[in-house]
């Protein structure tokens, strides 16, 4: 056989090849894509159902009197007085986020969109991780009407994570909701529903409740009196199978403003378990909008 003739068989064979795995899995692709969305979109119907009216409709500063000095200190350089209150948002952010186990590393790059309502609290973060090209991992992190939501698909139709319910998956996601207030800063005055107490100079406690769920976490703030940390002594995180309360902290930077109020536009997130600072999270606000009480 001529070798011109043995190259055009060998190549026929190999671009057939390519296309017996790159065909299906661009289907696969295109079909997981439409039926996450799908999800998606059933999952924020629900967020947007659970909505209830905010009150008051604009900032009073009057309400801050009796509050700790670092955190009256926060809401007079992040708000203006008498400005409307935040019903929702919407943000999308970039970033890493770490797939190792144990103290070994595993950044890869992710996108996302995230829908925010304040009354009753609730959000769906819609994630993206590339872990390798063309395979992306599918992620929904959410807390919709008292529920919480960790669900995550390779390429939107093989489920590796699927929890939803009342409980620890409740209470973790209204953490979450809670401990990113400084993106939604209204959200953490006394008139909706949270309570203050005094820590030190630099510090203070806040409590949420919604429905039967309480939670209470340490809010630091920097020199300029603005949030620079979040912390939990308890939340719960999947170790081996099994959920294993774990002290959590959220830390944010890079102020600026925003529909009139300062916000961070970067942020990192990590467990902190007896071992040593375990990071998961590092992200920045691509774009951030606003609904506002009318």
């Amino acid at each position: 056989m001529e070798p011109r003739r043995i190259r055009t068989q060998v190549s026929t064979v190999f671009v057939a090849s390519i296309a017996l795995v790159f065909v299906p899995l661009v289907g696969a692709r295109l079909y997981g894509s439409h039926r996450w969305e799908s999800g998606t979109r059933r999952l924020r119907a629900r967020l947007d159902a659970s909505r209830k009216p905010a009150r008051p409709g604009t900032v009073d500063f009057r309400e801050l009197e009796d509050l700790p000095a670092p955190v009256g200190r926060y809401f007079r350089a992040v708000l203006a007085d008498g400005q409307p209150m935040v019903s929702g948002a919407r943000v999308r952010h970039t970033g890493t986020f770490n797939m190792g186990e144990g103290t070994q590393d595993n950044w890869k790059p992710f996108t996302s969109d995230q829908v925010v309502v304040t009354h009753r609290p609730g959000f769906d973060w819609n994630g993206r991780v590339t872990m390798m090209p063309g395979v992306p991992v599918r992620v929904h992190d959410a807390y919709v009407a008292g529920g919480g939501v960790l669900h995550a698909s390779v390429l939107g139709l093989f489920s590796v994570v699927d929890m939803q319910g009342t409980g620890d998956v409740a209470e973790g996601e209204l953490m979450r909701f809670f401990a990113e207030a400084a993106w939604y800063p209204t959200a953490l005055l006394p008139s909706q529903g949270v309570r203050w107490e005094p820590a030190d100079d630099r510090s203070a406690y806040a409590t949420l409740e919604e429905g039967d769920t309480s939670i209470t976490m340490l809010f630091t703030f920097n020199e300029r009196g603005l949030i620079d940390a979040v912390r939990a002594e308890e939340r719960g995180r999947m170790v081996g199978g099994r959920t294993v309360p774990t002290p959590w902290q959220g830390r944010f930077w890079n102020y600026d403003e925003r529909a009139g109020m300062l916000v961070p536009l970067d942020g990192e997130v990590a467990w902190l378990p007896p071992e040593g600072e375990k990071p998961y999270w590092r992200g920045h606000i691509a774009e951030i909008s606003y609904e506002f009480v009318l």
